[in-house]
């Protein structure tokens, strides 16, 4: 065992039996590497990569790699989820040398942590147009020992210009709406007229896109944006990027076809995928979305919640085929948790299977359109292939029985291995979600019961975190928990998506707590994360001297950057609390972003998303009931798509509550005993009103 044993982070624990001496990012390693005047060798990954299970195996489990490393490095490994900040450093270096990035991580740094070569993925010998692993340490540890200071000024050029680089060009003003309507037409070129989604193989989901679109959709009537939207939604509920059989998404599709999956799951694109999908069930009217949400919403309360109420990070892509179970060292393949031989059916569902393998595409020779890796022969991958109205009548009760029956058997097979730390960034997102299907669930019913297992989840999420990572007396919040500690202060992102999925919260459950919890962040985050001179929010706080650069993000990738996250925050809770300090932040922001905004929107979706709601004006639309029960009222708001308002369905006592700490809702009434809906904008409020129809007619 190595210096890793004692870590809490699964990836780094999945390395600590490997013979590389490797250490964790610290102080230790860092004064080795300057004692000794030995270069830095820098491995950064995550507990559920597929790659760097393999570079693991192919490289870092074998001794006369080891043997290299030991001799010539100190090594030293990253886990991403846990150190964003390290990783996004460096990130920004192997782009920026390479022309891309990824993980596994590989990168070489001066004992004072300066950067000089990287790349992602070696294979340990030369293939596939990639030097390998064992011949780049040698040739390194060559150069360092005859050139070290040539090494040195290289790693100090490399390091300024990242310097200058992120000192980027920012904007003055704040975009207009051409901006948002350039924006739109980048979406039309990219958009993929025959498979849906944007540009072609691989496609990644990133539903900060769907959301940008659906809310274009809603300010300006654009069909098409609705429509990209719609379409999209239903490739990936249609395809194989979905787990028809246990709920929730894989990370992406291998195919432009949305056929092949690259199958761990995230939890990030659990939470972001469902408030897309609730969206486009409000926008589209379609069960079919709100369907596929609350199957994702099962998943991650079955698999991914720890006891106490946080959610946990991933599930791993690999996993023992079912057939090598209990074989000592039997070697994992991707997605072999997920796939399915057509005999197996047959034996599994008898007179039934005929129409399961129509519906799935099962083939008795195996269905993967593309394996490089022959990881799928003779076996299948579930995606829909014929809808229930090309099969025979009794076909939906076949299915869900075949569903339930297939689950059974695919619970007996070796799992993948499941990531267990919670992260409060992810949490946040996932709070959201189950907070906002909690409420449409709840209205569209018009039972108070029909949301309670997601509200219930959302408020044991928040309360977690709120116990566990949250210190009020220092006003710090922590980003990772694992096997009862909590460790790493937070990063912005931390702050911005903990904060959104409070603001999510308290609409569905009306507790001041939550408000006050989510200003308490607010300003918080502000004060260790604001860019006073320029606007918008660093990553970090700077205080950490390991850490070369202080960044912002300024692109929405798989998660949405903390900027763009926090505009859509004060949106919100400007709206409920009035700091005038707020308006100013987010005006400031739109304007570093506006170059991108305006010459490169789909770069940045998410902020494109709150400039959308800056530009249309958000709302607060309030309902005092007069009883526990949902009111007409409620559900004529909550069945419409409204994105840019916050909405709240409270009773007398809840008003009272929230009231508490939201002067404007304090002195909202039922009107003579009678549901009254109250429409707001800007501390300003219309008439109450107490018909659906007035209703109706005052919303926009």
């Amino acid at each position: 065992m190595n210096r890793l044993a004692v870590e809490q982070s699964p990836y780094l624990l999945q390395h600590a039996s490997n013979p590389v001496d490797w250490y964790p990012w610290g102080d230790e390693a860092f004064a080795k590497a300057r004692l000794e005047s030995k270069p830095i060798f820098l491995s950064i990954g995550y507990s559920t990569c597929h790659w760097c299970h393999v570079m693991e195996h192919e490289s870092f489990e074998q001794s006369a790699v080891a043997a290299v490393l030991n001799e010539h490095f100190v090594s030293i490994k990253v886990d991403r989820e846990e150190r964003p900040d390290v990783d996004r450093v460096y990130m920004t270096f192997v782009q920026a040398t390479t022309g891309s990035g990824g993980w596994p991580m590989s990168v070489w740094l001066t004992p004072d942590l300066k950067p000089f070569y990287g790349g992602t993925y070696f294979p340990p010998s030369s293939r596939w147009g990639r030097p390998g692993f064992v011949d780049i340490l040698q040739e390194i540890a060559r150069v360092w020992r005859a050139e070290p200071d040539r090494v040195r000024q290289s790693a100090d050029a490399l390091t300024e210009q990242l310097r200058s680089a992120d000192r980027g060009k920012s904007g003055r003003e704040v975009p207009g709406p051409e901006a948002l309507e350039r924006t739109l037409q980048q979406f039309r070129h990219a958009f993929d007229h025959r498979h849906a989604g944007f540009g072609d193989a691989p496609k990644f989901p990133r539903p900060s896109e769907l959301l940008f679109l659906l809310r274009e959709h809603a300010r300006t009537g654009a069909r098409e944006a609705q429509e990209m939207v719609l379409a999209t939604l239903r490739a990936m509920a249609l395809g194989g990027m979905r787990d028809h059989i246990g709920g929730g998404f894989h990370r992406y599709s291998v195919d432009a076809a949305w056929r092949v999956p690259h199958f761990e799951k995230m939890l990030y694109d659990q939470a972001q995928l469902v408030l897309a999908y609730l969206e486009g069930a409000l926008a589209s009217g379609d069960a079919l979305y709100l369907d596929v949400a609350e199957d994702t919403l099962r998943y991650v309360m079955r698999e991914m919640t720890d006891e106490a109420g946080g959610f946990y990070s991933a599930e791993d892509a690999d996993s023992v085929p079912p057939e090598h179970a209990g074989e000592p060292d039997a070697h994992k393949s991707e997605g072999a948790f997920y796939l399915w031989r057509a005999s197996e059916i047959d034996q599994l569902l008898g007179a039934e299977a005929g129409v399961v393998k129509t519906h799935f595409g099962i083939k008795p020779d195996g269905n993967a359109p593309t394996d490089p890796q022959q990881e799928f022969t003779g076996k299948n991958l579930l995606y829909v292939a014929a809808g229930v109205e090309d099969l025979p009548p009794g076909s939906p009760e076949i299915l869900n029985r075949a569903r339930v029956e297939m689950f059974r058997a695919r619970v007996t097979r070796p799992r993948p291995h499941l990531d267990d730390k919670v992260l409060t960034a992810w949490n946040g997102l996932m709070i959201a979600a189950f907070a906002r299907a909690a409420r449409i669930v709840r209205s569209r019913s018009g039972d108070d019961a029909a949301g309670r297992p997601y509200l219930d989840a959302a408020r044991r999420a928040a309360r977690f975190i709120e116990a566990r990572m949250w210190n009020p007396a220092t006003r710090t919040l922590l980003r990772r928990y694992r096997a009862g500690q909590a460790e790493i202060e937070g990063f912005a992102e931390d702050y911005a998506c903990f904060i959104f999925g409070l603001i999510e919260l308290v609409q569905s459950d009306p507790d001041a707590r939550w408000i006050r919890l989510a200003t308490a962040l607010q300003q918080r985050q502000d004060e260790l994360f604001w860019d006073e001179e320029n606007g918008g929010w660093f990553s970090t706080t700077g205080n950490d001297p390991t850490v070369l650069l202080r960044m912002k993000e300024e692109y929405d990738g798989a998660e949405p950057a903390a900027s763009s996250v926090s505009v859509l925050n004060l949106l919100a809770l400007s709206h409920l609390v009035e700091d005038r300090r707020w308006s100013e932040k987010i005006e400031r922001t739109f304007a570093l972003l506006a170059p991108r905004l305006e010459q490169a929107g789909r770069a940045v979706p998410m902020m494109a998303a709150a400039l959308s709601t800056y530009v249309a004006g958000p709302q607060q639309i309030t309902i005092v009931r007069g009883n526990a029960e949902v009111s007409e009222l409620e559900r004529a708001v909550m069945t419409r798509y409204l994105p840019f308002a916050l909405t709240f369905s409270l009773t007398p006592d809840q008003q009272r509550e929230l009231g508490s700490a939201v002067p404007l809702i304090a002195a909202m009434k039922p009107l003579g005993g009678t549901p009254a809906a109250y429409v707001c904008r800007n501390f300003s409020c219309k008439p109450p009103v107490t018909s659906v129809k007035e209703f109706e007619d005052i919303l926009i």
